[in-house]
């Protein structure tokens, strides 16, 4: 049976030539073989997506966040969204009261949510985008992880005018004058502004605002929204960066809206790219169709819970917005999340790797404790399901009756209503993405992409077994091809091409290009394999890629591809988890590795000292 394929040759090899590395062949999804989506008609910027469905959906449930009584959190209470759209258009009108006319930047700084008064706060924060969207005016998220340095950094880089701000973290924002004085003019805290802070800011040229005050300047007051074209800058979003400061990605409202197309082409138009296609069969397109991601409804629920400064949630926002979905704020609390879930009831999850483990971790924990037969129940349902899954069949008919007796505690453990949990921002291993698949009763994707493609880049898809470990396919608005990394010994023209990730598209901000390493599949379907920039040179002058040692000792069975200069001769096992306090991870749980090899340099020279004396 010939392998299924889910990408097509738009553009022929190009060999190696005067200097300049070998590229492959340029690809695009099936579901694009005969062009991009075309443009949505009326939906040019990102204020278009949120105003377009106040006017379908004014009634729906828009943002929500859970009440507190009596000292305990309870239910989801919820804002429609013509509630929201008023609040945004009151929020616009005060900001432009302050004299921030298009194009100026608007800064946010606080925590996603830490409690409950934070929830209010997140509310308060996804309004200020949509007012930012509605003036055109620069959304500047910034990151609370990252310190006052790059606070202060940001602020100036950007030129931020007007910053909102948590009110515990006004104090650190003061602390970037006199440097940051030559841009800020304006802060708003999200809460109340004590007479301290306020004369402390007054000393220095600010004014400070209250939540409330703020909101009066705008009482009276009527600002006509200016027109916004596709061409337009919605955000600048700085990546965390593992190493250096912070780079500012200009994000336009082109890259959004086209990425909303792409939405719309795999609903209306998968069927021809597919039944045209000689190697693409109807299961293919059953496969895309039920990406329910791709299928969001006025029904649907999100959990956002990742770092509201992030590209990745701020798309998954966009596309429920577009169709008139909810979202869910949860309590900022890593240990409550399972929590939030439960009393959500979300219909899609989406999650950065080191969530997922810990959820994988919470389950084995679980199954290990159990009694013998509950635990020999687990394993024998959890082959059966496996086997068939691997034979062909969808999760939901490859043992329907484990599901029920089962699996159906994994499911409700997530709310009972998750049908797709999102991987991205960072590589899930294969055996969790793998054993998720079997036990949670839903979709498993993982997904691929940088802030500068503006996320999503690459996803895999339902059903298909043979993409675990993968990041599937392009996303059917943008082109891919590898680019040989010779010194690497990474040759995109072999007969397993692999090379570094170059993209083109609308969804893309002109001028970076990627830095990771990928290796095409027989389906089409890409695997991350290295990191350019995580690549070492030992002393021998063997160049060594860690984060593929890294997957390769997760999984012992293939130690034996490994050669003899990969081989780990020390090891050292902290008790602690790498964690953002010690700065040791991005807010997206990556791993920081200069500062890794700062906060651990004496552990480091100790273990080269033994390993000399040996």
């Amino acid at each position: 049976m010939a392998t299924k394929k889910f990408i097509v040759e738009v553009e022929p090899a190009i060999e190696a030539k005067d200097g300049k590395p070998s590229m492959g062949p340029v690809y695009r999804s099936v579901f694009a073989k005969d062009g991009f989506p075309a443009p949505i008609d009326g939906l040019d910027s990102c204020w278009d997506v949120f105003r377009l469905s106040v006017e379908k959906y004014p009634n729906n449930t828009m943002l929500g966040t859970r009440e507190f009584v009596d000292g305990k959190h309870g239910k989801y209470v919820w804002l429609t969204y013509k509630q929201v759209y008023d609040k945004v258009i009151r929020l616009g009108n005060s900001i432009r009261a302050c004299g921030v006319e298009p194009g100026g930047r608007c800064g946010i700084y606080g925590a996603n949510c830490a409690e409950w008064v934070m929830s209010m706060e997140c509310s308060n924060t996804h309004n200020l985008m949509q007012a930012c969207n509605a003036h055109g005016l620069y959304c500047v998220p910034l990151y609370d992880t990252l310190g006052a340095n790059a606070i202060e950094f940001i602020i100036c880089h950007a030129e931020v005018t007007l910053a909102f701000v948590e009110q515990k973290k006004l104090p650190e924002v003061l602390k970037t004058f006199p440097n940051a004085g030559e841009y800020l003019k304006t802060i708003v805290s999200f809460g109340k502004v004590t007479p301290e802070l306020k004369e402390q800011a007054e000393s220095l040229g600010l004014a400070i605002y209250s939540w409330d005050e703020f909101l009066s300047l705008g009482d009276d007051k009527h600002v006509d929204l200016p027109v916004k074209k596709k061409s337009d800058i919605c955000t600048i979003m700085y990546t965390s960066g593992t190493t250096g400061d912070p780079k500012g990605v200009l994000i336009s409202n082109n890259s959004i809206v086209t990425l909303i197309g792409g939405v719309h082409r795999l609903l209306g138009s998968a069927n021809e790219s597919v039944s045209s296609h000689p190697f693409i069969q109807w299961k293919m397109l059953f496969s895309y169709l039920s990406m329910i991601i791709f299928q969001l409804n006025t029904h649907d629920v999100y959990l956002s819970f990742l770092p509201l400064a992030h590209i990745f949630d701020r798309v998954i926002e966009e596309c429920f917005i577009n169709h008139g979905a909810s979202i869910g704020f949860w309590r900022g609390d890593v240990k409550l999340l399972i929590e939030d879930i439960g009393e959500l009831k979300p219909t899609i999850f989406c999650a950065v790797p080191r969530v997922l483990d810990r959820i994988y971790s919470g389950l084995q924990q679980k199954i290990s404790s159990g009694g013998f037969l509950k635990r020999n129940l687990f394993n024998l349902a959890y082959s059966y399901k496996l086997h068939n899954m691997k034979g062909g069949k969808k999760h939901s008919e490859a043992s329907p009756l484990s599901d029920k007796i089962v699996f159906s505690k994994v499911k409700q453990g997530l709310g009972g209503n998750v049908r797709i949990i999102l991987s991205g921002a960072a590589p899930l291993a294969a055996h969790v993405e793998g054993y998720l698949k079997v036990v949670a009763c839903s979709h498993v994707l993982q997904g691929y992409g940088l802030t500068e493609t503006c996320a999503g880049s690459f996803v895999s898809l339902p059903n298909e077994m043979s993409m675990v470990g993968t990041v599937g396919p392009p996303v059917p608005n943008l082109d891919a091809r590898l680019e040989s990394v010779p010194e690497m010994n990474y040759d995109a023209l072999s007969s397993k091409p692999q090379g570094e990730i170059c993209i083109r598209g609308d969804v893309l901000f002109s001028g970076y290009y990627k830095r990771d390493i990928g290796e095409w599949q027989p389906d089409g379907s890409m695997k991350i394999i290295d990191r350019k920039k995580n690549i070492f040179k030992l002393s021998q002058g063997e160049y060594v890629a860690v984060e593929n040692l890294e997957n390769v000792y997760g999984l012992v069975s293939d130690l034996d591809a490994l050669k003899g200069f990969e081989f780990v001769r020390a090891v050292h096992l902290d008790p602690v988890p790498f964690d953002m306090e010690r700065d040791l991870l991005t807010p997206t749980f990556k791993k920081k590795r200069p500062q890794m090899l700062k906060y651990y340099q004496t552990v480091i020279d100790n273990m080269y000292k033994n390993i000399n004396k040996k």
